[in-house]
């Protein structure tokens, strides 16, 4: 019997002015994904800004419940989705985030692709992403999923369409550190010691 690996898109709304705007455009009830290699969400990676006080530098980072922008939050609505992958999945899965990990200062926040995505005119540009946008060319290129679409025209909520079950919706506030790493997820921690 195969085992299963697991993955997790995580999808959020903070009251961050940026999140207020994205929302009040789409309607949408989320606003910013991520893609998170463990259960314990410590291994959760996106593209984001750089620091809480300025929207308009974003990057790729790791991020945590507990950082500067999450970490501020009364409340923190969102949704976390298991996704089940194959160990082949996950190790592809695995090697991508290490390969921007190691290669961070070639990637930056795709600010234009954002505003396009909004507007419905998506464009891909192979070094530059927003959120959503990232975590599908990971679950994309990984073979878990297609949806046969510009990864520029990607939204948050789009990514629950992936074949998985709802592990948690609600308060994500609740989830600081409530939950252990996954045995597979360990590999990471040599980046971050």
């Amino acid at each position: 019997m195969k085992t299963q690996a697991k993955v997790f898109i995580v999808l959020t709304r903070s009251p961050t002015l940026l999140s207020r705007l994205v929302r009040r455009v789409t309607r949408a009830k989320y606003t910013h994904a991520a893609l998170a290699l463990d259960e314990g969400l410590e291994y959760m990676f996106s593209f984001g800004r750089r620091r809480a006080s300025n929207p308009f530098v974003g990057c790729f980072k790791r991020e945590s419940l507990n950082d500067d922008i999450y970490g501020a939050c009364a409340e923190l609505p969102g949704v976390v989705a298991e996704i089940p992958v194959t160990p082949a999945q996950y190790a592809e899965i695995c090697g991508i985030i290490e390969s921007f990990l190691l290669n961070h200062h070639n990637y930056s926040y795709n600010t234009l692709g954002l505003i396009r995505n909004l507007a419905r005119v998506p464009a891909e540009n192979d070094k530059r992403f927003f959120c959503s946008e990232f975590v599908y060319y990971v679950l994309n290129e990984s073979g878990v999923c297609d949806f046969g679409m510009l990864r520029e025209g990607i939204r948050p909520e789009m990514l629950l369409k992936v074949n998985g079950r709802i592990a948690f919706e609600g308060d994500l506030i609740l989830l600081r550190n409530k939950r252990a790493p996954q045995a597979g997820s360990r590999r990471f921690l040599k980046f971050y010691q």
